[in-house]
């Protein structure tokens, strides 16, 4: 008689592990993953910071440059074959005035073809701001991009819209990190003094905090932004903008910080640090505010959109960065007019990445609010 001795049983290793305690951060990560949405959100926020960081080299034609020949110039029609062979190319646009209504129209010559061509020499400028280069992804064979190509159209003073829009999404993607992290550094300071002492020090703050939240938004972004001198130049006008947005952005996180620090102040291991004879800052910063860490990530990530629109809606009203530095609020700003929108809708090309990356910040931070929370 034979007796089946059983084997082992297959894959207890990896139940085990499965199971086994995992750090926070890992189990962020699981709950992150899970949320499909939040991690192709994830991956557009990243591709519009990687176009931020490249955006002079993604920029074929200097967007500076005018050209009146060309404004208002249509979108042109990238052509992919010659003669049956692979050669990218436009046709080079003739313009003439319409004698029944003296619009200038624009007429593609197939005649005069204008060859796309990878890694071109163009206008020069600081490659990640540290050595000048004047290398380009895309350009023109032989010839200046900024009188050949408008993939986007052109403006009123005929410059082209896709430069334009590239080193428009840098300045305002680096508008709203720069006011995120005033922010954050004001709203986390607020939250943990507020929290932690509470009494006299915790009403004064929060009475601070009910003041700048009882007034409307717009108003006040326009009164500060009023009050910046016209003859100030776009660097102090930039962080004077970053400073102005950060100044209202703090009040939310300080005050959800703040309650967040009052239910962890007589934690045990907060008790233990006070007999142990750690000052009051050593327990605010070390030991209350790592126990906050995943929940103020989540809401950095919620306020970067709002500082976007914010920087995008201060320029669109005219009162944020003023020409000639680029942004996607001062793009919007000269597509304010119903006539032109209707004649030359091309002009409304910003509102497309603005909209994405504000789509994508919102999801990408409900993804890491839920994933941060520990009871979801």
């Amino acid at each position: 008689m034979s007796v089946t001795v059983p084997g082992p049983t297959l894959g207890v290793k990896d139940e085990v592990l499965e199971h086994a305690p995992a750090s926070q951060w890992t189990l962020i990560r699981r709950r992150f993953l899970r949320h499909r949405l939040a991690a192709i959100s994830g991956v557009i926020v990243a591709a519009f910071y990687i176009v931020a960081l490249f955006a002079d080299f993604l920029a074929y034609a200097d967007p500076a440059h005018s050209n009146a020949e060309r404004a208002l110039a249509p979108p042109q029609a990238v052509h992919w074959l010659v003669d049956g062979r692979f050669q990218p190319h436009v046709h080079a646009l003739d313009h003439q005035r319409n004698p029944a209504n003296f619009e200038v129209e624009y007429i593609p010559d197939p005649a005069q073809r204008q060859n796309l061509a990878l890694f071109t020499e163009g206008y020069a400028y600081r490659f990640l701001g540290v050595f000048e280069t004047n290398i380009h992804l895309l350009g023109i064979e032989g010839g200046e991009a900024e009188s050949a190509i408008y993939l986007l159209g052109a403006d009123q003073l005929g410059r082209d819209l896709f430069s334009r829009i590239m080193v428009g999404v840098r300045t305002s993607l680096f508008i709203g990190l720069a006011a995120v992290f005033v922010s954050l550094a004001l709203g986390t300071i607020m939250g943990l003094v507020s929290g932690f002492y509470g009494g006299a020090i915790d009403l004064v703050v929060q009475r601070i905090i009910e003041i700048l939240r009882a007034v409307p938004t717009v108003p006040l972004w326009m009164a500060l932004a009023a009050a910046i001198p016209a003859d100030w130049g776009v660097t102090l006008v930039y962080f004077s903008i970053t400073l102005i947005i950060a100044l209202i952005g703090w009040t939310e996180l300080a005050r959800e910080l703040r309650g967040r620090i009052m239910a962890l102040r007589n934690e045990d291991h907060v008790l233990a640090a006070e007999l142990a004879g750690a000052g009051h800052a050593r327990i605010m910063f070390v030991h209350l505010l790592p126990s906050c860490v995943s929940h103020i990530i989540a809401t950095t990530t919620l306020a970067l959109p709002a500082m976007i629109a914010s920087e995008t809606a201060l320029g669109f009203l005219g009162l944020g960065l003023r020409p000639p530095a680029i942004s996607l609020g001062v793009l919007l700003n000269s597509a304010q007019s119903i006539q032109s929108l209707a004649l030359y809708p091309w002009l409304m090309w910003p509102v497309l990445p603005t909209a994405l990356v504000i789509l994508a910040f919102n999801f990408l931070g409900d993804g890491l609010r839920d994933a941060a929370d520990p009871y979801g």
